[in-house]
């Protein structure tokens, strides 16, 4: 059935009326004009007659005629019961504005999202298992719960049942102390980012960013080069004495993924955690903690936050519900220190950003319900399913053993590469092949790597993981063997 395009309640633009020109006349140009520059299409419904008479001005009968003469002209169609709509087709047919030279749309194909980006290459939780009855259950009790009173709630932090849900399970999952009045709702864990930011960069401010890490985060926080240092990352996470020699003592802000580093999987130590603490005490420098994956622990639970050890109110604390429900969820959160959660919370309101009522309704009970809970843990399972059918039929196929790290958690792990592999060509070739990889070098900004494979597994179907992890093996073989024949040649030369 072809699909209706209504408008029977909007208003329709009234143009000017000329000089001498008669009321039906102007009624029928006002319509015909509308339809010839394509602002109403093929299917698109009309007002009523009485509507447009009432808004226009005019008499009911002036509008009839005019939409006869529309009629028979081929411009509309009225059929009893179901109103007039547009029967006319004209796309394509007439000059856009401002002559045939002026471009309505262009080629250029759109810039892929972050979380597109995520779901091609495997490292974004899996929609598909979350379950929509259940998700239906609660918008419908949301929407039956509503009132107008709550539709003109303008707390700048968001629903106040949904902060204590949130604090409920911070508390209980991340060891942190505290309360709702602390959570700021948000769009994402982006949305936090650029809250901080706008509350706390001044001209000098410097960033310390972790290296390897995510991707556009430099880009993000709309800071020049010079202040953005890059710290790299070892063992134990975010390197503290290594961001002290580079900052030379610089007041600023640093962004750490500690429970599962961004690219490469590391966990912060709880030592490193301390001196990173004392360090920010020292430093004047605020932390940005991204929560991003933390309830997704294979092995064992998770470390506290760094939140949970924070006796100095230095950490920021963010996460997302976009990163374990579903990426068009749009509600993540923050928990700020006492001495920024006004102007966080300010600024939050003036940036015009905030959540959907009815969904924010709907997640509060879902997470008090325990349906969240219960998502975890059956997600967390198929997950650690995928993980285990990549890696096993990885080392099964690879003639070269590679070290795997960061699989302990999380949506990805990584892959490192013997030394002489030519990692960009490597990914350029997987990709060719329909395996979208990604290069450790891809994460990277000032400190050199060994070269490695970021794979995701956690939104890739079972069946697919292991001709995949097939794929990859091959590739890494030729990849290994074309390195050593270039490096036989050379040295024969």
């Amino acid at each position: 059935m072809r699909r209706r395009h209504l408008s029977q309640s909007l208003e329709l633009p009234l143009a000017d009326r000329h000089e001498k020109e008669t009321r039906q006349a102007w009624v029928y140009r006002c319509v015909r004009e509308r339809i010839v520059a394509g602002e109403l299409q093929r299917g698109d419904r009309l007002p009523s007659t009485r509507t447009l008479a009432e808004r226009w001005g005019v008499s009911r009968g002036i509008v009839e005629l005019a939409f006869e003469q529309l009629t028979l002209e081929g411009y509309v169609v009225s059929r009893v019961g179901a109103g007039t709509e547009v029967l006319a087709d004209l796309s394509g047919t007439m000059s856009p504005p401002g002559g045939p030279h002026h471009v309505l749309a262009s080629n250029e194909p759109l810039p892929e999202s972050a979380a597109s980006l995520a779901l091609k290459t495997g490292r974004s939780v899996d929609a598909a298992l979350f379950s929509l009855p259940v998700w239906r259950k609660h918008m419908n009790r949301a929407l039956r719960a509503v009132t107008p009173e709550l539709l003109a709630d303008t707390d700048p932090r968001g629903y106040l049942p949904l902060r204590e849900s949130i604090a409920r399970y911070v508390r209980m999952t991340r060891g942190i102390a505290c309360n709702a009045a602390e959570i700021v709702v948000t769009t994402g864990i982006r949305h936090a980012i650029d809250l901080v930011t706008e509350v706390l960069t001044h001209e000098s401010t410097t960033f310390y960013l972790e290296d390897p890490g995510y991707k556009n985060l430099a880009t993000l926080v709309r800071a020049p080069s010079e202040r953005c240092v890059s710290v790299p990352v070892d063992d134990e996470g975010f390197d503290v004495e290594a961001a002290g020699r580079a900052g030379a003592g610089r007041a600023g802000i640093a962004y750490v993924t500690p429970a599962h580093q961004a690219p490469l999987g590391t966990t912060m130590s709880i030592n490193r955690r301390m001196q990173m603490l004392e360090w920010a005490a020292a430093r004047d420098v605020w932390i940005v903690e991204d929560d991003y994956d933390s309830e997704f622990s294979y092995g064992s639970a998770p470390l506290p936050a760094l939140k949970a050890i924070d006796t100095q109110g230095r950490v920021i604390h963010c996460s997302s519900f976009n990163k374990s429900l579903f990426p068009s969820l749009r509600i993540g959160y923050l928990l700020a220190p006492a001495t920024l959660l006004a102007r966080i919370a300010g600024q939050r309101s003036a940036s015009g950003r905030a959540n959907s009522l009815i969904e924010q309704m709907a997640l509060a009970t879902y997470i008090d319900a325990g349906d969240f809970a219960r998502h975890l843990r059956a997600s967390r399972s198929v997950y650690l399913r995928r993980r285990n059918l990549l890696l096993e039929t990885l080392r099964a196929r690879m003639t070269t053993p590679c070290r795997i790290t960061g699989d302990h958690a999380g949506f990805h792990c990584v892959l490192w590469l013997p030394q002489h592999v030519d990692e960009v060509a490597l990914v350029a070739t997987l990709r060719e092949q329909g395996v979208f990889v990604e290069g450790l070098g891809e994460f990277t900004r000032a400190q050199a790597r060994p070269p490695g494979l970021v794979l995701g597994y956690a939104a890739l179907e079972d069946a697919r993981l292991p001709e995949i992890a097939t794929r990859i093996a091959a590739a890494i073989a030729i990849a290994i063997a074309i390195a050593i024949a270039i490096a036989i040649a050379i040295a024969a030369a």
